[in-house]
C-alpha cells in the first residue's frame, strides 16, 4: 500500500464531499466520475446472491452515477464521518440516504441502518477502488413502503422489476470483491 501525505486525503475528501453535496442539490450525479481512476473499480453487495461491479472510470460514469441513480432523483447522502488511514491510502465516509419526501412525523424519509463508503486513494486526485456498503434490509422496506404509499417514482419501480438484470450487477460466484482489496491484512497471518 502506498502512503500519501495526510493533508492530501484531507483535500481529497473535502473535495469529494463538496462535490457530492453539489450533486445532491442538482440531481446531477456524472460530475463525480472525475473523482474515479481510469482503471477504478466501484462495487457494493445487492443482497445473498449479487454483487454491482463498475470498472473503470466510463462504466462508473454511465452505471454507479447513471443507471443506478434514475429513480432517486432529488434523493441525498451527506456525509457525516469520515475516517483517513494515511498510511494505507484509505478513507471510509459514513453517509446518509434521505428520501425527498416526508413521512407520517414531517421528517424526511431515511434509510436507517448505515450507510458508508470505503475509498482506497490512487493520487492524482482520483480514487483508484471503492467499496459501498449499506443496510439492504432497511433499503428495501424503505422502498416498498414508498411503493405501497405511491410515494416511489416510476422509474424506481421499473429498476426493482429488472433487479439483477440492471447493468453492472453479477453473480457473487463470478466477481471476488475480497480478491480487489489490496494488501489484505488477512493474507498477512
Amino acid at each position: 500500500m502506498t502512503a500519501f501525505p495526510r493533508a492530501e486525503l484531507e483535500e481529497m475528501i473535502r473535495r469529494f464531499v463538496a462535490t457530492n453535496d453539489e450533486c445532491g442539490r442538482t440531481g446531477d450525479w456524472e460530475p463525480l466520475a472525475r473523482f474515479y481512476a481510469p482503471d477504478a473499480i466501484y462495487s457494493w453487495n445487492n443482497g445473498p446472491k449479487y454483487e454491482f461491479v463498475a470498472r473503470g472510470r466510463d462504466e462508473i460514469q454511465k452505471y454507479v452515477m447513471g443507471t443506478e441513480m434514475e429513480g432517486l432523483d432529488k434523493w441525498v447522502y451527506p456525509y457525516v464521518r469520515t475516517l483517513i488511514d494515511d498510511q494505507k491510502g484509505e478513507i471510509i465516509g459514513i453517509w446518509r440516504q434521505i428520501a425527498p419526501v416526508t413521512g407520517d412525523d414531517g421528517k424526511p424519509i431515511e434509510i436507517g441502518g448505515t450507510g458508508g463508503s470505503w475509498f482506497r486513494y490512487g493520487g492524482n486526485w482520483q480514487w483508484a477502488w471503492q467499496r459501498d456498503f449499506f443496510d439492504q434490509g432497511c433499503a428495501g422496506a424503505v422502498f416498498l413502503d414508498l411503493l405501497q404509499k405511491g410515494q416511489l417514482s416510476e422509474r424506481m419501480q421499473e429498476r426493482m422489476k429488472l433487479g439483477p438484470r440492471m447493468p453492472g450487477w453479477v453473480r457473487r460466484k463470478d466477481f471476488d470483491w475480497y480478491a480487489t482489496i489490496a494488501d489484505r491484512e488477512d493474507e498477512k497471518r
